[in-house]
């Protein structure tokens, strides 16, 4: 382990050096991938080198308690030998996490889609909440929201909508969000008071890239038609609606939203890459974990994850057993305690797979 640290901790160096260069800060491409390359090992190289500082510290204070030194200065020696042991061990576990085989996914930008599920208008309206709770949390986390697509129902909910979230490693943090979110409440329309259960999906698709995924023009069947839009607008003048189906999986998308037929087409097909890589990832993923044990998958989509109850103020997440009352806080945007729990959870896992293997 210990080598492969060191070989990172050179790489990095020489990473400094590359971006230094006047003919690599020239060539904007190589640039980029090489300074994303150094933003990827930063973290690793820094506990590292910490961790043998701490080494050097540990050694040189043990040295200093192998002499004859007074009680009081003895005793302070101790102390301070007894924490730098606790961080070593707290460096060593970190060490093991930044090790463990990087989601090539993690860093990329995502297709979110959310759709009310069981329950009719109410989960429709859960729908939205959960457009709206996405949508604070990447406010917060400095990231681009976009919405792409969405089909909204009379009362204000939404049958199905897509939207783009773009910024950094945006899919490490929302990938484990893919499944069944089930709410838990008395809708405005229900007079007797009862609480009623509703479904919503979600769907968290990486963003996928030209070169990531192999699509022929000939593999893709492109429709152009006449957008239907309420009350005889533009839309109904001019054939800029676009539907794009990908023949070899029948997987289809169609777009309208905007004026442009040529916009139209750059949102679907974007809509279009996402869902077709996710297809086959999702494919291999189900194999993989056939083997595995991890139990935070981006699994059975049909499988519910979370559950929101609003009498309770109470949100549960399923795959880890984690309970908070914190409703209201969660809705508004303030993921972050589900999201590192699940993280956490999905790391260890990996840990104690790794460790059974041998590694």
């Amino acid at each position: 382990m210990y080598d492969q640290l060191q070989s990172l901790a050179d790489r990095y160096e020489e990473l400094g050096e590359l971006l230094s260069d006047p003919e690599v800060i020239s060539d904007t491409k190589r640039f980029l991938q090489l300074s994303k390359e150094e933003a990827g090992l930063r973290e690793t190289v820094a506990v590292y080198r910490r961790y043998k500082e701490v080494e050097k510290e540990i050694s040189e204070t043990e040295e200093l308690l192998s002499e004859n030194l007074d009680g009081e200065m003895a005793e302070m020696a101790k102390e301070e030998l007894s924490t730098l042991k606790k961080e070593k061990e707290a460096l060593e576990e970190r060490v093991k996490i930044l090790l463990l085989p990087k989601d090539p996914n993690d860093d990329k930008n995502i297709i979110l889609e959310i759709r009310g599920a069981a329950g009719g208008d109410e989960a429709a309206l859960f729908a939205g909440d959960l457009l709206t709770m996405y949508q604070r949390y990447s406010e917060a986390q400095g990231w681009r929201f976009e919405i792409m697509e969405a089909n909204v129902t009379g009362i204000g909910g939404y049958k199905e909508v897509v939207a783009m979230i773009s910024g950094e490693n945006v899919f490490s943090k929302l990938k484990y969000e893919s499944g069944a979110h089930r709410v838990q409440r008395v809708p405005s329309t229900e007079s007797q008071g009862r609480i009623h259960t509703s479904t919503s999906t979600v769907v968290i698709m990486p963003e996928a890239e030209e070169v990531e995924l192999d699509m022929p023009e000939k593999d893709i069947r492109v429709d152009i038609y006449h957008a239907s839009g309420a009350g005889g607008q533009h839309v109904n003048k001019t054939a800029s609606a676009v539907r794009l189906t990908h023949l070899p999986t029948g997987i289809a998308v169609a777009m309208q939203d905007e004026r442009s037929q040529i916009k139209n087409r750059e949102k679907a097909m974007k809509i279009l890459r996402a869902r077709v890589y996710d297809h086959y990832a999702h494919a291999a993923q189900s194999e993989y974990d056939a083997n595995r044990k991890s139990a935070v998958g981006t699994g059975d989509r049909s499988e519910r994850i979370r559950t929101y109850n609003f009498p309770q103020n109470r949100v549960t997440d399923h795959r880890i057993g984690l309970t908070i009352q914190k409703l209201d806080q969660i809705l508004n945007g303030k993921l972050d305690e589900i999201i590192d729990a699940l993280i956490m959870y999905d790391q260890t896992k990996k840990l104690e797979e790794l460790q059974e293997n041998g590694y």
